[in-house]
């Protein structure tokens, strides 16, 4: 996919200036956006988890340094039964110093090998969770663009009807001079006139707000000019209805399905995980202490090489309510994996029908807004020749323009179930 971005600073203004076609735009906020960012962060915060828990399995390598000072104790050693034959020793603990250097490695665990299997599932599933915000930033990218073409062809078109309205009113303010028109007819188009600067005022504003929801989405700043260069017309020329209608539904490639695929596997290994509770843990350890500083009666070995085993015996059912609430957790996980499976199928069927209902409401609004064009234009030569009041101008005027916004309606509607269908299909 070809990402098309020229970025550039305006001598007039100082803002950057950034050009997108749609696929662009998508690819934009890919990189950018910074929910996809944060998302991103928790595969490698994963990563991270995984090579923690391995290295717990590894040789450990620990040294401590210690000074003791018993403040000139000291303490009498008799020998002997008789205490008068052997005199006794007067023991002095004088200051000492030990430097200790231990090695360990863990021999065997099962909760260690189980929770390695588990790290590393998590690790799948915030890929999982990664892939599904990144269809998610896809399909708001993609409706925050239509929502941006429609806002500005529906400005266009009220300010055609403005322009077009202040004709009449100006003609008719012409033929009010020459007694043809009356003072009412004029000052209802001087209302109509009033209420349409209204509302290219407050249709400036939506192109303005659906291009700042835009500029979030992409991650960009506020000050950010945006040129779009997809047309309404060019995207909906590219759009194959009938193809996405088409295209099968399998549950199986469905990003939210395969994260609960990946929670099930979690559960199950939490399950064995409470299981291995139950067997014991086996370390080996090295240790050589070296006296720096020695009392004056010491035996022990410098060195020393031992093995260590943990066996549980009773926890007075602990474990036992520990797998059993582990079984649960993967009951219900279970569960709502098939809850999640008739969802999907029903919001499948749904989305065709959505489909399918947004195409034949935009056929529809299409042929109805040219009736509405047809019918506007004749009533506008009528109301010239004087043949109808201004009144019916503005009645017939509101209809073209009711024509026109339904239309520009249907058209967002059916490139937003398009979209949800191919999210739903794993195709967008």
């Amino acid at each position: 996919m070809l990402l098309l971005v020229t970025t550039g600073f305006s001598s007039l203004f100082g803002q950057a200036t950034l050009t997108l076609s749609l696929d662009s735009a998508v690819n934009y906020a890919i990189a950018y956006n910074k929910t996809l960012m944060i998302s991103g962060l928790s595969i490698d915060q994963a990563d991270e988890k995984v090579k923690e828990t391995i290295a717990q399995g590894l040789p450990q390598l620990d040294a401590t340094l210690d000074y003791s000072n018993f403040l000139g104790a000291e303490t009498t050693l008799r020998l002997g039964s008789m205490p008068d034959t052997v005199p006794p020793s007067i023991i002095k603990f004088n200051p000492t110093s030990n430097f200790q250097f231990t090695a360990s490695q863990l021999v065997f665990s099962g909760s260690y090998i189980v929770g390695l299997q588990s790290v590393k599932l998590y690790k799948s599933l915030s890929k999982t969770n990664y892939e599904k915000t990144q269809e998610d930033i896809t399909e708001q990218v993609m409706n925050s663009y239509y929502l941006v073409l429609i806002s500005e062809r529906n400005n266009a078109i009220v300010k055609k009807n403005l322009e077009n309205l202040k004709d009449v009113f100006t003609n008719t303010q012409s033929l009010l001079e020459f007694g043809v028109r009356e003072k009412t007819d004029v000052d209802q188009l001087r209302v109509q006139v009033s209420m349409m600067e209204n509302q290219l005022r407050s249709s400036e504003r939506t192109v303005e707000v659906n291009y700042n929801l835009l500029r979030l989405q992409l991650g960009v700043p506020a000050q950010t000019q945006i040129i779009l260069t997809d047309s309404l017309d060019a995207i909906l020329k590219r759009a194959d209805f009938e193809a996405t209608l088409m295209q099968d539904f399998k549950i199986e490639d469905n990003i939210q399905y395969q994260a609960m695929n990946v929670q099930e596997k979690i559960s199950e290994k939490q399950v064995l995980l409470q299981k291995m509770n139950y067997l014991p843990t086996i370390s080996g350890f090295y240790r050589y202490t070296n006296k720096l500083m020695k009392p004056e009666f010491d035996i022990s070995p410098n060195s020393v090489l031992g093995l260590n085993m943990s066996i549980p015996i009773f926890s007075s059912g602990k474990r036992r309510a520990q797998v059993s609430q582990a079984k649960i957790s993967l009951e219900t996980t279970q569960t709502q994996k098939d809850l999640l499976a008739e969802q999907l199928r029903i919001q499948e069927k749904q989305s065709r029908y959505n489909l399918k209902n947004a195409i034949d409401q935009y056929n529809s609004q299409k042929e109805n807004v040219d009736v509405a064009k047809s019918v506007y234009d004749s009533y506008r030569e009528k109301y010239r020749q004087g043949l109808i009041s201004s009144l019916d101008l503005t009645n017939v005027n509101n209809n073209y323009l009711q024509a026109q916004s339904a239309y520009i309606s249907s058209l967002f509607q059916v490139l937003q179930a398009q979209t949800a269908l191919e999210k739903l299909l794993s195709t967008l």
